[in-house]
């Protein structure tokens, strides 16, 4: 493989495919300007229908971040939730060990850092394919539509400096197209505030040109852009913008929290909160008015894709005695994402979101072949989280990712729709603004919507403090959202790993608030010196 085949496969600028529909990148073996059985951007990007296959792979791409790391079982989310405050590793095989024992383990040559990598480059550089050939006046199509599409690309393009920032600290930013002998070697890292600067730019033009509600299910609303533009301003340190932004989702009268019982499983017991993440209840159209942005994952359909949440958050139960897989339990798991004992209690008795419907904290023997001594199908096993260790299939898990094919019960992928942004963390972008701002009886309002909602108790304005609220994101989002991301954004993943994580806490460091550079990266930018991230 000669370094310019290197330089495109790893450090990922100059693919312009892999994208889900098949987009091929310049290489060695075209050679045709106009190949006619391969799908380019220069046969693509010639009509509004080409530029919105563009979008679906972009859509597709997305996804990922909740299926399997090329085909294994190492669900990218692992890096974004695992080592925080409320997740660990429960069965670490191998790089894993990353989030438990941080040191040696954390370093530049993880594969898992790679992909991840790449992964988001490629996106960002479809996005820049988009918007560059959006330039093309022989396009057949409305400025609406145009801007429309512009908006979507420009969308993922900051959606994916997010993840990058947030991960690695400052990272180069490419805002060009680049493809054949545009493919550049000399890249270099833009400060955090320069590429966040580029994503309120893109954000601010999709807040203006997407939809109030899309036509298609599953595509961005204008409320989509305006929650990340809340969150990016929280994390430039201007509140009031902030809020000016999380208002115009949580006023929109477009949304509401879900507070009663509805859909598939309205007559079952249970809880109004988790209705939302019931198979056939995601969608605004089954009746989730709190859905603001879904993943549709759909089996045998064309960029419909999978998930492995439930592979990953739901433990090893069939290997306790008398416990086999169960579509009740959720279907079969492999626990590679544990909920720290403190996250568990973190809730009040009477909190719906860590009730039994919630957390499973209890399984009932359904096994007869291997009950223990003295155990009838049916009686209890409760479970014991009073110690975060390895490789337990015994612990508690969340029921929120909760899915089987009746046809294939140990079936590893799921293709239910899940909501991917909801009302309620904008609600908490709400109150985090307006603590900001000093307004703590409005930020406390704000909070006990969410806990209303729950049958929690109300608080008032003296308990509003950036503790509280990273608390009640826990209570509220455990498992949905990047946790790391948000301590990163406050800068308080430190102190609450060591606080909280008994398994992470002695061996985190500082320079593990940020991950390594790939080395691959370094090596393959031969143009200009890439600098490591400290420590590292």
């Amino acid at each position: 493989m000669t370094m310019t085949r290197t330089i495109k496969r790893w450090v990922g600028f100059g693919l312009l495919g892999a994208v889900g529909l098949g987009l091929a990148g310049c290489t060695d073996g075209l050679l045709d300007e106009n190949p006619p059985n391969v799908i380019v951007a220069d046969n693509l990007y010639t009509s509004l229908d080409g530029f919105r296959d563009g979008l679906n792979a972009l859509y597709a791409q997305a996804r990922l971040e909740r299926d399997g790391m090329s085909g294994t079982n190492d669900i990218r989310t692992e890096m974004m939730n695992m080592g925080t405050d409320n997740a660990f590793s429960l069965y670490p095989a191998g790089f894993e060990h990353v989030w438990n024992d941080w040191g040696t383990y954390n370093n530049p040559q993880v594969d898992f850092y790679l992909d991840t990598w790449t992964w988001m480059y490629r996106m960002i550089n479809a996005a820049n394919t988009i918007v560059h050939r959006a330039d093309n006046p022989d396009i057949q199509w409305t400025d609406a539509q145009k801007n429309e599409v512009l908006a979507e690309a420009r969308f993922f393009r900051a959606w994916c400096y997010r993840h990058l920032t947030y991960l690695w600290g400052p990272v180069p930013l490419n805002l060009e197209e680049s493809s054949g002998a545009s493919v550049k070697t000399d890249w270099t890292r833009a400060p955090v505030a320069d590429v966040r600067k580029q994503m309120e730019q893109d954000l601010l033009f999709a807040e203006q040109y997407l939809p109030d509600m899309p036509e298609v299910p599953g595509r961005l609303s204008k409320a989509v852009a305006e929650h990340y533009l809340a969150e990016l301003y929280l994390a430039m340190d201007e509140p009031q913008k902030a809020e000016v932004e999380a208002k115009k989702v949580t006023e929109s009268g477009n949304y509401h929290l879900i507070t009663q019982r509805y859909g598939v499983n309205a007559n079952q017991p249970g809880v109004p909160f988790m209705d939302m993440f019931q198979d056939g209840n995601v969608d605004r159209d089954q009746g989730n008015t709190e859905a603001i942005w879904v993943f549709k994952y759909q089996i045998n359909t064309p960029g419909g894709g999978q998930s492995i949440m439930r592979r990953s958050w739901v433990g090893r139960y069939y290997s306790l005695k008398g416990v086999q897989v169960a579509p009740e339990y959720g279907g079969r798991g492999i626990g590679r994402i544990g909920i720290t004992p403190w996250a568990i209690d973190l809730y009040e008795p009477q909190d719906d979101r860590g009730s039994i419907y919630a957390i499973r904290k209890f399984y009932l023997y359904n096994n007869a072949a291997n009950l223990p001594k003295g155990k009838e199908l049916g009686d209890t096993l409760w479970l014991d989280w009073s110690k975060a260790k390895e490789k337990d299939p015994g612990w508690p898990s969340t029921r929120k990712w909760d899915w089987t094919d009746p046809l294939d019960p140990t079936g590893e992928e799921q293709y239910e729709d899940q909501a991917y942004v909801r009302l309620a963390e904008t609600y908490l972008l709400l109150a985090e603004a307006q603590m900001k701002n000093g307004e703590l009886a409005d930020a406390a309002a704000t909070i006990n919507k969410l806990r209303d909602r729950a049958g929690a108790s109300e608080i008032t304005p003296d308990q509003v403090t950036m503790d509280f609220i990273l608390d009640e994101r826990s209570r509220e989002l455990l498992t949905e959202e990047e946790r790391r991301y948000t301590l990163v954004r406050t800068h308080t993943l430190l102190e609450r790993v060591q606080k909280y994580n008994p398994l992470a806490a002695a061996t985190i460091q500082p320079r593990d608030t940020v991950f390594p550079i790939p080395q691959a990266v370094i090596d393959a930018n031969i143009g200009a010196k890439m600098e490591q991230n400290p420590g590292y």
